[in-house]
């Protein structure tokens, strides 16, 4: 069963890095992606939906990769401020392994991205009914403590 790691990197620096490490780990080069918002998009002027278009497909992509809505929304949120997104895909352990090297390289933990966002006041309507806990998420494995994250599909 195919495992694929993603990470979030504010330092697309750093990210040359992690793919180097992933491939001394045994990833080829095609089982590794990396993902920016594009410096050039086509398409200009006022009318222009490029970015619009990118991050949208982005955030179908993700969700579509088994990522829950909330945390795509941040995932993509990271690449409009200029993250770089590194996925490798591998089965079992391997993918793994691919966490552990993001995560030495300082994958960012996607709730630091939605806390800088601004929240509302909630308004007190009395007895609140119980949210379900939004870190379950089926398909994920969660590597705790860390940024990486773990995806089965």
């Amino acid at each position: 069963m195919a495992k694929t790691a993603i990470g979030l990197f504010e330092n697309s620096g750093s990210v040359d890095s992690v793919v180097r490490d992933l491939e001394e780990g045994g990833f080829l080069r095609k089982d590794v992606r990396v993902l920016g918002e594009p410096r050039e998009m086509s398409g200009s002027g006022l009318m222009s939906t490029a970015h619009t278009d990118f991050e949208v497909s982005l955030l179908r992509d993700l969700t579509a990769f088994g990522v829950l809505q909330a945390d795509a929304e941040d995932y993509v949120d990271g690449v409009r401020r200029g993250g770089t997104m590194v996925f490798a895909t591998a089965p079992g352990n391997k993918a793994e392994a691919a966490t552990e090297i993001m995560n030495r390289h300082g994958a960012i933990e996607i709730q630091k991205i939605s806390a800088s966002r601004p929240t509302l006041p909630i308004a007190d309507h009395g007895e609140v009914p119980a949210v379900p806990d939004s870190s379950f998420q089926a398909g994920r494995e969660r590597v705790s403590g860390s940024g990486a994250r773990l995806f089965v599909w």
